[in-house]
C-alpha cells in the first residue's frame, strides 16, 4: 500500500531523458550551483563505480583522481540539479559495483576496459 502511494507521488518527479550509462562508463556530469543569485553549471567527470537503488531514490557515485588524490561524488540520478549527463567512454564491466578502484594508484586507479566500436 505504501509503495504505491510512494511511487504515485513520485512519478512526476522521476526524469525521462536521463543518458543511458552504465557502471565503469566514463560521465560528465553536468551540475547546477548557485553562488549567491547567479547560476552556472559545473562539471564532474569520472568512472562510474555504482549505481544504487530505484525509482526516485536511484544514485549512482562517480570516482576521479584530482591531484593525486582519490574524489568521489554521489548524485541523485533524478535531481533538478543534474542538468545532464554525458557519457565519454563506454566500458565492458564483470561486476556491478568498481570498488576495487580505490585501492589502485596512477594509471591502473582509471583502467576500466573498454568497448571497443570497431572489432
Amino acid at each position: 500500500m505504501n509503495q504505491e502511494l510512494l511511487k504515485d507521488i513520485t512519478k512526476d518527479q522521476i526524469k525521462t531523458d536521463v543518458a543511458n550509462f552504465k557502471v565503469g562508463d566514463g560521465v560528465r556530469v553536468h551540475t547546477k550551483v548557485r553562488e549567491g543569485d547567479k547560476e552556472r553549471i559545473q562539471i564532474f567527470s569520472g568512472i562510474v563505480i555504482a549505481r544504487k537503488g530505484s525509482g526516485i531514490h536511484e544514485t549512482f557515485t562517480v570516482r576521479r583522481i584530482s591531484y593525486g588524490e582519490g574524489i568521489e561524488r554521489v548524485f541523485p540520478v533524478n535531481s533538478p540539479n543534474i542538468e545532464k549527463i554525458e557519457v565519454d567512454r563506454e566500458s565492458v564491466t564483470m561486476r556491478a559495483r568498481l570498488y576495487y578502484l580505490r585501492d589502485r594508484v596512477g594509471k591502473e586507479a582509471s583502467k576500466v576496459k573498454e568497448k571497443r566500436l570497431f572489432a
